[in-house]
């Protein structure tokens, strides 16, 4: 009988993948290439967004420590904001919660238009390229997909990786998608959100530079 039960608690504690607890600010391993001291952290202890922010659609603003975005009905447009790093290698990390929102991108640019992003929502993520506006033939590529349970109202960890042409975007609740196109191999000017909906909470941003 005792052996019987440590084998069902061993099997709960180590083996069950949905026991994996989503949470704020959490640790997440890179795999595309080692991270030291991050190179840009913002926490938003500031009231007031900084000059590195660029908000484009929607209103966002610092309510608690938290940034808070929605979008606006006159915009007839997702909510964007921008957050002017200049990156190629790098890793992303960020604490976000839905909160009322249908959908919560992150996306890349390349200097001359939209290049690749990812896409949550309440029933998991895609990794898809964008399609090319100057470019009639030109086609979103979906890359990669993951199902999975995103609760509103929750915190949790999303970590984006880039090196060269791959990407790799984990959640700490362990929905993972990976992918590699050429195109993804260039600079990128920024990173962008974009939500779509009611309420967005926005928190823990940290950057570094990817080495292999």
């Amino acid at each position: 009988m005792l052996k019987s039960a440590f084998i069902v608690v061993f099997s709960i504690l180590f083996i069950s993948p949905t026991l994996l607890v989503a949470e704020k600010n959490a640790e997440i391993t890179p795999v595309l290439g080692k991270t030291g001291k991050a190179n840009q952290t913002e926490s938003f202890e500031s009231k007031s967004l900084s000059k590195q922010w660029a908000q484009t659609r929607g209103e966002w603003v610092v309510n608690d420590g938290v940034l808070v975005g929605k979008e606006l009905k006159s915009d007839k447009h997702a909510a964007v904001l921008t957050w002017e790093i200049p990156n190629r290698n790098s890793v992303m990390r960020c604490s976000f919660q839905l909160k009322g929102n249908q959908f919560f991108h992150v996306s890349l640019n390349h200097a001359k238009g939209h290049l690749f992003r990812v896409m949550i929502d309440e029933t998991g993520m895609i990794l898809r390229t964008d399609k090319n506006k100057k470019d009639p033939k030109s086609k979103p590529i979906t890359l990669a997909r993951a199902k999975g349970k995103i609760e509103q109202g929750k915190w949790y960890t999303l970590q984006m990786e880039m090196q060269g042409e791959k990407v790799v975007v984990q959640i700490d609740n362990g929905m993972k998608v990976e992918g590699h196109h050429p195109s993804l191999d260039v600079n990128k000017p920024n990173y962008r959100f974009i939500l779509k909906g009611e309420s967005f909470l926005l928190d823990d941003l940290a950057v570094w530079k990817l080495s292999e």
